[in-house]
């Protein structure tokens, strides 16, 4: 019986280290990012640093003590290329985005290395092109990320040779091509939606809505206010830090069940035509549908998540009539920042003049430290006895009104009198 039990125990040890040894190969035989280590000899540079924001599969912005730009690095990995996720979204972009996230939110320690003797910036000129190396929970040894992108098929070769780690990262994609990993599976990714419209950012649309005017889009966002059978929706992007937004017209003949789909404070997927509406000087998606019988229809609109606020950006009056520069794939540009924050949720106190006329039923509110210029705020019918000049604050959406920038306040109780 004892020898029984001694042989089982050493069939059972064999088996469990065959299977180990398939679930080795089914990852790829050689777990390339760990089969090199940052530099030892002094040739590159090297500094330790910690996530500030995450921004997709291949770019990431680190805080490190000391570093110029408020000791914001802004890293783009070298000798890969993610898809995108934060512009047009394509295939595995989103993926990429987590697998990058899940490593380094997880790490002990994370090392940014230079492939060289300097620090070099990308075409950008605002991002570094850098390694970075991660020590996994409870590990000593460091793990590349950039080649572990590589060899698990969620980025394809960017000048992948041309590098210090150029025949690891070869062989790291030579794996993932063989093993058929993500990109190269020729496998539907789950996180896409496959229907006919064009997958982008809040970002995307409200930097060249010209590019998508008269196309079916979705994309998502956290439903804000309700006004006049038209949603506003707001989304984050971390690599501009802040909020954008677009409004969203349903019409009359959204189903109850859609109606519950856009209910403020939903966060939802949208899928409908962009255009300019021009009675209301902005642009907006339409021609949404909700398909009760169909909820897998890729042209639904639909919830992701419920029980969101909105952000309430607070600004003042001189970062209102400022300009915000955003790099871009032709370069830096600079843009009204009340533009870039069309159709979002903000905060905003000041003095006021309450103006003693309305226009399209909303009294006008002018706050005098603007500049030249008032900042004008269009808000429900106020009592008669709150017409002068007060302190306020204001809870409302930028718009546009008769060419000029303004708040928009849906609801009164919205403003609050401070003095």
């Amino acid at each position: 019986m004892k020898h029984q039990k001694i042989l089982c125990l050493a069939l059972l040890a064999l088996l469990t280290l065959f299977s180990c040894a398939g679930a080795a190969a089914e990852a790829g035989e050689t777990d390339y990012a760990a089969n090199v280590q940052p530099d030892a000899a002094g040739r590159t540079l090297q500094i330790e640093a910690t996530v500030l924001s995450y921004i997709d599969g291949d770019t990431t912005h680190f805080y490190v003590p000391g570093w110029p730009d408020d000791g914001v690095l802004k890293a783009r990995y070298l000798a890969c290329n993610t898809p995108e996720s934060t512009g047009k979204i394509e295939e595995y972009g989103k993926a990429a985005a987590r697998f990058t996230r899940e490593r380094l939110e997880t790490a002990e320690k994370i090392l940014i290395e230079s492939d060289t003797d300097a620090w070099v910036r990308d075409s950008s000129g605002s991002r570094y092109l850098v390694w970075v190396w991660y020590q996994p929970p409870g590990e000593t040894a460091y793990r590349n990320l950039n080649i572990e992108l590589l060899q698990n098929g969620l980025a394809i070769a960017n000048s992948s040779a041309q590098n210090r780690y150029g025949k690891t990262c070869m062989d790291a994609i030579a794996s993932a091509r063989a093993l058929k990993k993500n990109i190269y599976s020729g496998q539907k990714d789950p996180d896409f939606f496959y229907g006919d419209a064009i997958e982008v950012t809040l970002r995307e649309l409200r930097l060249n809505p010209e590019e998508y005017e008269g196309k079916k889009v979705a994309f998502t966002g956290v439903i804000t206010a309700n006004h006049k059978n038209t949603v506003y929706l707001e989304s984050y992007d971390p690599e501009t830090e802040m909020y954008y937004g677009l409004p969203a017209y349903y019409g009359f003949n959204m189903s109850g069940g859609g109606l519950e789909v856009l209910r403020v404070g939903n966060e939802v997927r949208i899928i409908g035509t962009l255009q300019y509406y021009e009675a209301g000087q902005a642009w907006q998606v339409s021609g949404m549908t909700y398909r009760m019988m169909k909820p897998d229809d890729p042209g639904n609109i639909r919830i992701i998540s419920q029980g969101h606020e909105p952000a309430w950006t607070q600004i003042d009056s001189d970062a209102f009539v400022s300009e915000k520069v955003i790099e871009t794939d032709e370069g830096p540009v600079a843009w009204d920042l009340a533009y870039l924050m069309l159709d979002t949720s903000v905060s905003f106190s000041g003095y006021a003049n309450v103006v003693d006329s309305d226009i399209d039923g909303l009294k006008c509110l002018e706050m005098s430290d603007c500049g030249e210029e008032f900042l004008r705020v269009y808000a429900p019918a106020l009592p008669d006895q709150e017409i002068g000049d007060h302190v306020i604050q204001v809870h409302g959406f930028v718009h546009q009104y008769d060419g000029n920038y303004c708040i928009r306040v849906y609801n009164k109780d919205h403003i609050t009198f401070l003095d």
